[in-house]
C-alpha cells in the first residue's frame, strides 16, 4: 500500500447479527453501536457512509429479535441492539429454513427471529387439533399460522 493510501475496511454482519472487522468479532460496544446506527441499505446493498462509501457484506440481515412479548394487543421484539420494536403481524414472512422475519427501523430494515424469539412468537397462538388450525389473536384480528410441511 502506498503512502496515504486508504484501504476500506472489510465489514460483515453474520446470521446471527454479530459484526466483524476481516473476520475479527468487534466486541466494543461503543464501535458497534456506531456502526449499526450508521447502517444503512439501498439498491447497491448495505452500507455505511463516511467521506467514502464502505460496503457491508450481510450474510442474512443486520438485526435480529432474540425476544417477543406480548403487552395488551401488541407484540414487542427485543432486538439485538437492545432497542424494542412493535411486530405486526400481518407484516410477519417466513423465509428460508422456516425462520420469521419483521419488518424494523421504521420499516428500512428486516430482522429475522432467533429460535428463542420464534418459539415465544408461537406461545402466544392457540391450536385447535380438531382442526389442524392455529391462530393467534390480537386486536380483534385473527392472523393465521401455518406448520411447515
Amino acid at each position: 500500500m502506498n503512502e496515504g493510501q486508504f484501504t476500506l475496511p472489510k465489514l460483515r454482519v453474520d446470521r446471527d447479527g454479530t459484526w466483524f472487522d476481516d473476520d475479527v468479532e468487534i466486541t466494543h460496544p461503543g464501535i458497534i453501536a456506531n456502526l449499526r446506527g450508521n447502517l444503512r441499505r439501498d439498491a447497491e446493498g448495505y452500507f455505511i457512509q463516511t467521506r467514502v462509501r464502505i460496503p457491508i457484506i450481510v450474510d442474512d440481515v443486520p438485526w435480529v429479535v432474540t425476544r417477543v412479548e406480548r403487552r395488551g394487543d401488541t407484540l414487542i421484539g427485543l432486538l439485538n441492539d437492545g432497542t424494542e420494536t412493535a411486530i405486526d403481524p400481518a407484516q410477519l414472512r417466513i423465509g428460508a429454513d422456516d425462520a420469521p422475519y419483521c419488518p424494523v427501523k421504521g420499516g428500512a430494515f428486516e430482522a429475522r427471529l432467533s429460535r428463542a424469539a420464534a418459539f415465544q412468537l408461537l406461545a402466544f397462538g392457540e391450536y385447535d387439533e380438531r382442526t389442524g388450525r392455529g391462530a393467534l389473536r390480537l386486536g380483534g384480528r385473527e392472523y393465521e399460522l401455518r406448520r411447515s410441511a
